[in-house]
């Protein structure tokens, strides 16, 4: 198993970024913005700790999967996924105040909270979803989405990324853009 540990600043720009193990095929996962107590400190909080449970993984069988997703009762999306079997699993450990830096995925991302609660919040409608133990959600992959652990308890969420290209990692930072949830 590899782990990379990974510090910054949510909602901030110039954040760290550090690349997970190339052999498992990931991409830079990394952490931006201020604290959850404090949207403008200027200390940076500890970042997520990403550990790959299982790389790259294909089905030999032929597998459809559709996933429909509906947040706070509004419309309904449909998610085809192309390739299902291209998948990563990992673990994901934040302490708190630890952020995820504003990203996308090639892909939906199956999230299951094992402990702690995750705020969980999407550029297009800036809702801070609060998501805790036992719970799961789906990220459908293709909106920009930051996360970050406002509690102060250690978070630990179990994700798999499914549609991931060979060659690719499952995360894709993205800059942050004017009137993205100030």
């Amino acid at each position: 198993m590899q782990t990379t540990t990974q510090t910054g600043r949510r909602r901030t720009a110039g954040a760290a970024t550090l690349a997970l193990a190339a052999s498992a095929g990931l991409a830079a996962l990394g952490t931006s913005g201020a604290s959850a107590d404090d949207p403008g400190a200027s200390a940076p909080a500890m970042g997520p700790e990403v550990t790959v449970l299982a790389g790259r993984a294909d089905f030999p069988d032929d597998i459809e999967v559709k996933i429909k997703r509906s947040l706070d009762g509004g419309p309904t999306e449909v998610l085809n996924l192309k390739d299902p079997g291209d998948i990563i699993v990992a673990r994901v450990d934040l302490a708190p105040g630890a952020a995820f830096q504003w990203h996308t995925h090639p892909g939906p991302v199956v999230v299951s909270v094992a402990q702690g609660q995750l705020t969980y919040q999407q550029s297009t409608d800036c809702v801070e979803r609060l998501y805790g133990t036992s719970e799961a959600f789906v990220d459908p992959g293709n909106i920009v989405h930051t996360a970050w652990n406002g509690g102060d308890t250690d978070v630990v969420l179990y994700a798999t990324f499914y549609d991931v290209p060979a060659g690719e990692g499952p995360t894709r930072n993205e800059p942050v853009q004017d009137g993205w949830c100030d």
